[in-house]
């Protein structure tokens, strides 16, 4: 359960969320908006890599502001460009990354990086380096490395926007396919398309929340064509 109350967030001067009152339930959650309108922020404040400047954002009741690094073993989050999240040298070394601080032993860490490599099909680029990828392989590569840990949920912050429709297919086949709470910042409507519940963010607010085919309509209609 991810619970935001009273939820504000600003820059200096510049109010970027404000009076955010939600629970994150649901298995499939979309999140979407015109840019600026405060939804990236949102997604950020879910983990802990923000905290709000007024109210509380809890996850299984631990306060992100008091508990952020075990509330970031809970709820992972995929960057919108793969080249921010890759740290290590080698695909192999950055999916075993994050499982060295989990007091794992070296074969179960192993064990773990030979999965991933396998189910996201990474197993012929196990010693290539990371960031000579192409950008489908990088995003790839990036999930794995957040699913690889466990979470049992996943923030996802625009995760096809860099790519072409092959890997934007391929990167939405995924997420469809995980069996843990997604949330999803997207500009990409057929992405949350069949998603239970979608959030139209507008001017740092929520503004419409509920099925996807009324929320996207919702958001067509505050965004008519020029």
């Amino acid at each position: 359960m991810i619970e935001l109350a009273g939820v504000g967030h600003r820059f200096g001067d510049w109010v970027v969320l404000a009076d955010v009152d939600l629970r994150l339930t649901g298995h499939r959650i979309g999140v979407i908006g015109a840019n600026g309108s405060g939804k990236s922020t949102f997604a950020r404040l879910l983990n802990g890599l923000l905290v709000p400047t007024s109210g509380r954002v809890l996850v299984d009741g631990l306060d992100t502001r008091k508990r952020g690094r075990e509330v970031r073993r809970r709820v992972g989050f995929v960057f919108q460009d793969p080249d921010v999240q890759i740290v290590m040298p080698t695909v192999a070394e950055d999916l075993a990354f994050g499982l060295r601080h989990r007091d794992l032993d070296r074969a179960e860490i192993g064990r773990r990086v030979d999965a991933a490599l396998d189910a996201y099909g990474l197993t012929a680029f196990r010693d290539h380096p990371a960031h000579l990828l192409s950008g489908g392989q990088k995003q790839l590569l990036a999930i794995a490395a957040v699913l690889v840990l466990e979470p049992d949920c996943v923030v996802f912050d625009e995760p096809t926007t860099l790519l072409d429709l092959r890997n934007r297919h391929r990167i939405a086949k995924l997420i469809h396919g995980l069996d843990r709470r997604v949330v999803v910042v997207t500009h990409d409507l057929d992405l949350v398309s069949d998603f239970e519940r979608v959030l139209v963010f507008d001017r740092g607010r929520v503004v419409f929340d509920g099925p996807a085919a009324d929320a996207v309509a919702e958001y067509v209609a505050m965004n008519p064509p020029a």
